[in-house]
């Protein structure tokens, strides 16, 4: 007792920031290695019962004489550490890895001329991997972050270096988020798009100071050459990977004004939806109308279990007359998908219908009908939040807590509210006319402005 007394101090003492820790036996063999975004609440967790303590590991913490950690810049450098120590010592009460087949890689497609970075349980021919990954949620998590960090690709397009046609290709839409340098588009050349990939891999390896320490020494030197517009990007990039510190990845952290972890929550659904890779493109569509009167519809995109405004398209209603929401919803889905086909766009991952079986079912033959097809397409019933699935004969229902379900319900309500918003544009200029809607807006903008000058003399 007295050893386990002087170990549970030697825990209180350490930080509280992100690492990795390792359990260790009397003959300082390494039992367990685990990651944590808090040190010492997490190793404390298994002395006091807590929920690290489960039944599952109660043998283990009877060999445990020591513990040991360490420390990392931020939660995914811990995830990449956890990985590789894993894999090196390969702890007793870590998960068996010697199927490695049945656990995630991070892989790097170097063979093609603008390497491809993917999360995959198969591994192609000359690629550069990284893992087993036995936190498959985590490297997922972790994965959205870095794409916005390093700007690689994800699609499976060929891309050749030379091929002028790519000047004229219209990128997906991470490009305009800012997580892919494009090299689709021509919008990077080939040496600079490698550069990134190098960079890449230097953090995977955990030479992050060389990476920031490199992103610096480009970063001067593109402002000596007065090439602002570079040196801004780059400041850009150095301010992301320390953003990665300040992330929530493992432990029930939470972003923005919603009540679930955006990237988590994806996570969680396509293993709710049975889907082989997490939907990290959803769109939704919703219909609004009083009696078949001034009918609109509305897309709504998330990215990464985030609202993408630039995604956002709305619809006015001209082929159908009278109240079919049916039918309003199959001209929707297949003007918008049509259009997505011509532009050779990439699709969603998910595409979520507001309404019952027979939205669904109406969704489904546009889609046909359009010769797009998004990965998965479900549809979301509002009273019971019950989930459809094409082909399934009973709806999956969620419980209320379930982050995959409140994602939905987030993008759900997302297009019912853009989708209201323009009935009302449209039902206000039907009831007062053009200008006088133009004059009440104009006085709505004069209040505001009143307001915000008398807050600020206050």
């Amino acid at each position: 007792m007295v050893e386990r007394d002087a170990l549970v101090e030697k825990v209180k003492s350490f930080p509280t920031s992100a690492g990795v820790y390792l359990f260790k036996d009397n003959r300082g063999r390494v039992l367990y290695v685990g990651k944590s975004v808090s040190l010492r609440d997490r190793v404390l967790s298994y002395f006091r019962g807590g929920e690290a303590a489960r039944a599952n590991v109660t043998a283990m913490m009877e060999k445990v004489a020591d513990v040991d950690i360490v420390q990392t810049e931020g939660e995914v450098e811990a995830l990449l550490a956890e990985q590789r120590l894993v894999k090196d010592l390969k702890p007793r009460y870590n998960v068996d890895l010697k199927d490695d087949k049945s656990y995630p890689y991070l892989e790097i497609q170097r063979r093609q001329d603008f390497a491809r970075v993917v999360v995959t349980r198969e591994i192609s021919r000359g690629s550069k991997v990284y893992g087993p990954f036995i936190d498959a949620e985590g490297l997922r998590a972790a994965f959205a972050l870095l794409q916005r960090v390093f700007k690689f690709r994800v699609c499976s397009l060929e891309i050749r270096e030379g091929d002028e046609k790519r000047r004229f290709y219209r990128p997906c839409l991470y490009h305009y988020i800012g997580s892919c340098l494009a090299p689709c588009a021509a919008k990077v050349s080939k040496e600079d798009y490698g550069k990134a990939i190098k960079r890449l891999c230097q953090f995977l390896d955990g030479k992050r100071r060389a990476v920031v320490n490199g992103l610096k020494r480009d970063m001067e030197a593109a402002s000596a050459a007065l090439d602002f517009e570079q040196a801004a990007g780059t400041r850009d990039q150095l301010a992301a990977i320390e953003s990665l510190s300040k992330r929530g990845l493992f432990e029930g952290a939470h972003a923005g004004a919603i009540d679930f972890d955006p990237v988590k929550a994806v996570a969680a659904l396509g293993k709710i939806l049975g889907m082989e890779e997490p939907p990290r493109m959803i769109e939704a569509v919703d219909i609004a109308t009083i009696q078949g009167s001034d009918s609109v519809g509305s897309i709504v995109t998330f990215i990464d279990g985030r609202p993408f405004k630039d995604g956002y398209r709305r619809y006015k209603i001209k082929e159908v007359k009278g109240q079919d929401d049916y039918a309003m919803i199959a001209e929707v889905i297949y003007r918008r998908y049509k259009r997505l086909k011509e532009e050779e766009a990439i699709l969603p991952n998910l595409l979520v219908v507001d309404g019952g079986p027979g939205q669904l079912g109406a969704a489904i033959e546009a889609l046909s009908a359009a010769g797009a097809r998004p990965g998965k397409v479900i549809s979301l019933a509002k009273r019971e939040e019950e989930v459809y699935i094409e082909g399934a004969e009973e709806p999956l229902r969620l419980a209320r807590t379930s982050a995959g379900l409140k994602v939905l319900q987030a993008i759900r309500d997302e297009a019912h509210r853009f989708a209201q918003h323009y009935h009302h544009i449209l039902r206000d200029k039907g009831l007062f006319g053009a200008n006088a809607l133009k004059v009440a807006r104009s006085a709505r903008s004069a209040t505001r402005r009143r307001g915000r000058r008398s807050s600020e003399r206050e």
